[in-house]
């Protein structure tokens, strides 16, 4: 077998074009590290491969603990797969997966069906120090699978806030999984998730299950009119659904087409798009910018220096601000990347 690590560029590319799996993953490696060396090769892939990417349905998937989102994801992508002829790409998004090691092997085994299939595609996040590690590589992922053919991309997130947020930047429609409770089906529903949703799903709507399900999906959509007053505005629609039976499952594919289409007739997916662009462009420049003042000798030099002073009360903290970004202002032109032709 060919060294993994001698491969060149121009094949690695050859292989995201021609659907190798293994130059695939490859690929994907190389977008979630983070030496300059790479990233340098990154910016040259995904400036290359820009062409083919932007058809498929990004469609980003969250819930609450215990929702199933990993049994739903198995289940919606094998059906799309085997009934829709869709090829899926899933991409778990996890920034607590550095410290905890994540939650992807249990989500691999609930999603064993799928990942079986010859048209899937599985990948769990990187192991990155901070969620804006995580979300750049993931989104950079997402352009590779575009580029080789996947026509429906999956992003799961954690669900802790930040992570949704980040994913609702970074595609088309967000589903949000909620599961039937004893008591108060509402409680613990943060009304800006409840914002961020274009569909929602109720999952496990089956045997005795099926009723409670049915009464979260009104109390639910019922939740939905209080969101805004504003009778104009699109709400999203809540559907019940079982990943074990497949009962309602296409009607919650179906309100997700539908809302892509919606966004495609009115004109929205592209400035959609161009807004996530322009997030994701002020996203990149700061995380360079703390990157480099986390990183640069120099910098991390000064900054002792200043929170040195700092406890002897001989500097103020304008001051030292003052010092360490003079300190970064003298640095930025001897960093790799303050003469890159390449784009960030």
């Amino acid at each position: 077998m060919k060294d993994m690590r001698r491969i060149g560029l121009d094949e690695i590319i050859n292989g995201i074009e021609t659907g190798n799996r293994g130059l695939i993953a490859r690929a994907i490696t190389l977008v979630e590290s983070t030496k300059p060396a790479h990233r340098e090769q990154a910016h040259e892939l995904l400036r290359r491969i820009a062409p083919r990417t932007g058809d498929a349905f990004r469609v980003g998937i969250s819930g609450v603990p215990g929702a199933g989102k990993s049994t739903f994801i198995n289940a919606m992508g094998t059906r799309l797969i085997d009934q829709h002829h869709h090829k899926v790409a899933v991409l778990a998004v996890d920034p607590s997966s550095s410290r905890t090691g994540g939650s992807i092997l249990g989500d691999r085994t609930r999603m064993g069906e799928l990942t079986q299939r010859e048209a899937a595609f599985v990948r769990p996040s990187p192991s990155a120090g901070h969620l804006g590690g995580v979300a750049r590589a993931t989104r950079e992922s997402m352009l590779i699978l575009e580029a080789a053919g996947y026509d429906v991309v999956l992003v799961e997130t954690v669900g802790v806030g930040q992570s949704e947020v980040a994913v609702s930047g970074m595609v088309d429609t967000f589903l949000m999984l909620q599961v039937a409770r004893t008591g108060d089906q509402l409680q613990g529903i943060k009304r800006g998730i409840l914002e961020l949703a274009d569909v929602i799903a109720i999952t496990k709507a089956d045997g005795d299950n099926e009723q409670a399900a049915r009464m979260a999906a009104r109390e639910l959509s019922i939740a939905m009119k209080l969101v805004t007053s504003d009778n104009e505005k699109r709400r999203a629609p809540v559907l019940t659904c079982s990943s074990y039976t497949g009962a309602g499952l296409d009607d919650v594919w179906t309100k997700v087409t539908e809302h892509r289409a919606e966004l495609e007739n009115r004109g929205q997916l592209a400035s959609r798009r161009l807004d996530q662009q322009r997030d994701w462009l002020w996203n990149m420049v700061r995380d360079e910018l703390m990157e480099t003042l986390r990183t640069a000798p120099a910098v991390k030099a000064a900054a002792a220096r200043v929170e040195a002073e700092l406890a002897q009360e001989s500097l103020s903290a304008l001051e030292g601000a003052q010092e360490i970004l003079k300190t970064f202002a003298q640095t930025v032109g001897t960093l790799p990347w303050a003469d890159s032709t390449h784009p960030a």
